[in-house]
């Protein structure tokens, strides 16, 4: 992602009066040592500087500067989606991406590509290998060379398969002390986790037994950051990933990285504080790197780690995806249009992370006071006639509540709350189109990228819930589906693809761009979005009902010196009224910004 320099100036940032050292220094102390500022941590600072290549004297970059346009736009997709006989993976995914999708897409988040033991990559066994399955280092960079990168630090936890936690049970480094652990008599009953199984897990060790945290699954045993060693291990990984060509790091579940028993263990001050560390060793490292926190909590909990400018670049959007899918089966905007007038702009130097599907299920915590429980039930109920299956989660009176709806999104929006329909395909263009207008940067899940549907085979062979979501195609198939015009991916992949086209070349698309939203009614959900130098506005429309619906243009206030049209369809807008057929978008712009 290019930077792009904000209006505005670097006065008032420090420099270097102190040195790099110092500050990380002072950082260190706030998590290991109350806030004193010892020996220890200025010895550790300079640890970590040296596993980061960095030196003192280094000035402090702006905060403040954006490293993405209205150009930019990612795929997410494991290594492995797209397969060919006898290529590694990472090189069938790269021959794709260049044939079908340079233009489009600018960055790709490869999902985790470590060799692993289970959570299909989420549990690491490895952090400093490819997964040979799915190729090499140099296939890595192949990709990072000519595509912005995300990769996972998967950072709360590691595999029970690990030779890290072999040593812990052996009471050998590394790993001696690598692990969280906990007595069965602490107070536990304030930890929030999104899972049903007990926290901890009872291990044999060579010291005796011990009970691991597992915050997860008892094969994801959670990584002990109170030892400072298994901090500089994560920056040695850092280092490592940046070398290889990463670029955006996903800080996977790091909301639950300190453990605390008599407390949530969830959100801590010492967990806030390792991300702003992190944020000063990799924009140190790499002027164009960045971290985006993957925090799949309630709203404003999500938005606190955007800390003051000094925490994430880009937090995902996790409230989005269950408010606009029950905004589309529903035909009523009002939980969404609510939530979207809460929502603060980002400050120059953050953005927000948009997508609507992802290889997890479309999670409901962040709708956690934002639908209510009667819409929530709706639906649940709705996606389950659809195919669609719930994971849970347990709460502190052992009661079970909904995490997560599996579903696959084309499957998710083939009808509304009264039944499938004729309008899914419109209905799933729509929900992109919302995206891909909204202030922030979009990312776009490989299978509905392709428009795929429930994978019941993959889902009843693995027995996970979420398997229903991450099918792999086999790129000759895949091929012969996208050259085929009449087929549903085909028709779902070139409509994305032109909504992208469009989107790259409105300044007033730009993530940091303004943002008002609309009123409309329940039926047409709308938002205002102007470029920076107040030259391109864009009224961004849709209808979410299956009815077709009249706008009114004198509601949206158009200026009549200028000559206004709708950037999708290129219809004429200077005039009273446009009928909008079901799930029909319009871009209204005042004028068609070409690069």
């Amino acid at each position: 992602m290019p930077p792009v320099e904000h209006a505005g100036s670097n006065e008032g940032l420090d420099e270097t009066p102190h040195g790099l050292a110092n500050r990380v220094a002072q950082q260190l102390s706030v998590i290991y040592a109350g806030g004193e500022l010892t020996p220890a941590m200025h010895a550790l600072a300079v640890d970590l500087l040296k596993a980061m290549r960095l030196d003192d004297d280094m000035p402090q970059p702006n905060p403040y500067l954006n490293h993405w346009d209205q150009r930019d736009a990612l795929m997410i997709t494991y290594g492995d989606s797209i397969q060919q006989e006898g290529q590694a993976p990472l090189q069938t995914l790269k021959h794709w991406l260049d044939h079908h999708a340079d233009g489009c897409i600018t960055g790709v988040h490869i999902l985790p590509f470590c060799p692993w033991s289970s959570d299909d990559g989420f549990s690491v066994i490895d952090y400093l290998q490819v997964n040979e399955a799915l190729g090499d280092w140099d296939d890595i960079l192949a990709i990072g060379a000519k595509y912005t990168l995300m990769g996972d630090l998967v950072i709360n936890h590691c595999s029970s398969a690990s030779q890290w936690f072999a040593n812990f049970l052996n009471n050998e480094e590394p790993g001696k002390d690598y692990f969280a652990t906990a007595s069965p008599k602490d107070d536990l009953s304030l930890v929030v986790r999104p899972r049903t199984s007990p926290l901890l897990r009872e291990v044999e060790a060579i010291d005796g037994t011990r009970h691991v945290w597992c915050t997860f699954s008892h094969d994801q045993v959670d990584l002990n950051f109170r030892n400072p060693e298994v901090l500089k291990r994560m920056v040695e990984i850092v280092r490592h990933y940046l070398d290889n060509g990463v670029r955006i790091f996903r800080l996977d579940a790091v909301a639950f990285l300190w453990k605390k028993p008599g407390t949530s263990s969830l959100n801590l001050r010492k967990t806030h504080e390792i991300v702003r560390l992190l944020r000063t060793l990799i924009e140190h490292a790499r002027g164009d790197a960045m971290i985006i926190t993957e925090t799949n909590i309630p709203n404003q909990e999500n938005l606190s780690y955007f800390g003051n400018g000094n925490e994430a670049h880009c937090v995902y959007n996790f409230s989005l995806p269950p408010l606009l899918l029950n905004t589309l089966v529903t035909g009523d905007c009002f939980y969404l249009k609510q939530w979207m007038m809460s929502m603060p702009p980002p400050q120059h130097g953050t953005a927000y992370f948009n997508f609507i599907a992802s290889h997890d299920g479309i999670g409901l915590r962040p709708a956690e006071g934002l639908l209510s429980d009667e819409e929530l039930q709706t639906l649940i109920s709705t996606m389950r006639r659809f195919g669609g299956h719930v994971s849970y989660r347990a709460l502190e009176d052992g009661q079970n509540k909904p995490y997560e709806i599996n579903i696959a999104l084309m499957d998710a929006l083939q009808g509304t709350v009264a039944g499938p329909d004729e309008y899914g395909l419109q209905r799933f263009i729509c929900a992109h189109a919302i995206m891909l207008g909204l202030e922030g940067i979009p990312g776009i899940y490989v299978h509905s990228l392709l428009g795929t549907r429930n994978d019941l085979e993959r889902l009843e062979a693995t027995g996970q819930n979420r398997a229903i979501n991450r099918h792999q195609w086999q790129l000759e198939e895949l091929e012969r589906q996208l050259a085929d015009p009449g087929s549903e991916h085909a028709q779902v992949f070139h409509g994305i693809k032109e909504l992208l086209a469009i989107r790259q070349n409105q300044s007033a698309f730009h993530p940091n761009a303004t943002q008002f939203t609309l009123h409309l009614g329940s039926t047409l959900f709308g938002f205002w979005r102007q470029s920076s130098d107040r030259r391109q506005s864009i009224f961004c429309i849709s209808n979410v009902s299956d009815k077709a619906e009249s706008l009114q243009l004198s509601d949206i206030n158009l200026i009549e010196a200028q000559d206004w049209s709708d950037l999708i369809s290129g219809e004429d807008c200077n005039k009273q009224q446009m009928l909008l057929e079901p799930y029909q978008t319009v871009w209204i712009s005042n004028r068609r910004d070409h690069r």
